[in-house]
């Protein structure tokens, strides 16, 4: 009886399932960008341990919304903007598409430069605008080592930044933990005025992110490419590993990836719920990293603004390869590494060089990208629920349910928060 592609040695088995790992937590550098530092920090700043509850959400509708993702890009051979390019005929519209999604990748640029120039400001003096342009430098090496030398380096370098991040933004709780029975009573749901929504809205937007949604599609796609350009019907047989088995070992990719992602945005509201709250100048990066300095001394402070320098790297490469990917499956055109890269650069580094203050440029950006997290997630749960496209794979009728309510949670958050804004609420 001929073996199957499940049918290997339990050892060498061991070794295949780790080697499947890996495309979640590099889309999982998304979730720990420098605009998740800006808005749980001053959320915990600002309301203690109130939006405790909106982290823990988010995590949980980001676990199911990034395997879909990547269950799309698995199944198909195709990422979410290949398939709406595809499926887009009207050129105006996949044009008007392109552009808001071009837009959220536009914001996503704000959060990682402006994050990497504060950090670079923080530890080592440098003026912001030089900063963004240092980490914009950074950002385009990396993409060349993705192109150059695979996904596999790519993912090596990406999570080893991510493990520079999660030291840096969990050291401080080791020196002052949270309050247990505030933790416990942030779980529970509520809001206290508009700027509690702004920044619900804006920790979702950091959350559950747009270009992560369309990179987890594509990165997984490239991580198990065929050696030769193959139908998706074909895939399973040129790969060498069977579909199911992937769809396992991306589930666990995934629930390690915002396992961590997860407890590290937890830990960032955390540390500033119980040791910022109230103190003067904390609802700024730079004041937040004063605060630790005086409060819990230079190392705990030197690790956070480490963390953040890693945070903008890793995650402004990651957004740039999602950039890239939005415009080539929704324009169906190649881009020049160096000319792409600009088109998100430019608006960051103008508003660095305007000397906007860099922490509500931060905040904003999540806002402007929680607008963008239907446009991406909407397409994904009906392209994943298609039996024509994903067959055997499709979403069972829970999965899909799951999806649709978090689609009409963030889009109603969205609709409250522009109420409140311009009802002046």
């Amino acid at each position: 009886m001929p073996k199957t592609l499940d049918a290997a040695p339990p050892r060498r088995a061991t070794r295949r399932a780790a080697w499947l790992l890996g495309p979640a937590m590099v889309a999982g550098v998304a979730y720990l960008d420098p605009g998740n530092v800006a808005s749980n920090m001053t959320a915990g700043a600002v309301f203690g341990y109130l939006l405790v509850w909106v982290v823990v959400l988010g995590n949980v509708m980001a676990w199911l919304i990034q395997y879909l993702s990547a269950k799309l890009g698995i199944v198909t051979g195709e990422s979410l903007p290949q398939l709406l390019g595809r499926r887009i005929h009207r050129p105006w519209v996949r044009r008007a598409y392109w552009l808001q999604a071009e837009l959220v990748a536009m914001a996503t640029d704000v959060a990682e430069v402006i994050g990497g120039a504060v950090a670079l400001n923080l530890l080592f003096g440098i003026p912001l605008l030089w900063g963004g342009a240092i980490t914009g430098v950074v950002s385009i090496a990396l993409l060349l080592v993705q192109s150059r030398r695979g996904a596999r380096t790519f993912e090596t370098v990406v999570i080893g930044l991510l493990v520079i991040i999660a030291v840096g933004f969990t050291a401080g709780l080791f020196f002052a933990p949270p309050d247990p029975v505030g933790v416990v009573g942030g779980l529970v749901p509520r809001f206290d005025g508009a700027t509690s929504v702004l920044l619900a809205a804006s920790i979702l937007g950091a959350t559950i992110m747009p270009h992560a949604i369309y990179a987890h599609s594509a990165l997984s796609r490239d991580r198990f490419a065929p050696s030769e350009p193959t139908a998706a019907a074909d895939l399973e047989a040129a790969r060498g590993v069977s579909t199911p088995r992937l769809l396992r070992a991306t589930r666990w990719d995934v629930t390690i990836a915002l396992a961590v992602a997860g407890t590290v945005n937890l830990a960032i509201l955390l540390l500033a719920a119980a040791n910022l709250t109230g103190v003067d100048g904390t609802d700024s990066l730079e004041g937040a990293y004063a605060a630790l300095h005086d409060g819990l001394g230079p190392l705990v402070a030197t690790l956070f603004a480490v963390g953040l320098l890693a945070s903008g790297l890793a995650s402004t490469s990651v957004g740039a390869y999602a950039g890239a990917e939005i415009m080539h499956g929704l324009l169906r055109i190649r881009v020049p590494l160096l000319a792409r890269r600009l088109v998100t650069l430019v608006p960051a580094l103008a508003i660095l060089g305007l000397g906007i203050d860099p922490t509500v440029a931060l905040v904003l950006s999540q806002v402007v990208l929680s607008f963008g997290i239907p446009f991406a997630l909407i397409p994904l749960v009906v392209l994943t629920s298609r039996r024509d496209l994903l067959g055997v794979h499709r979403n069972r009728p829970l999965t899909t349910a799951a999806g649709v309510v978090a689609s009409v949670f963030l889009v109603a958050l969205n609709a409250v928060l522009l109420w409140l804004v311009f009802s002046g609420g």
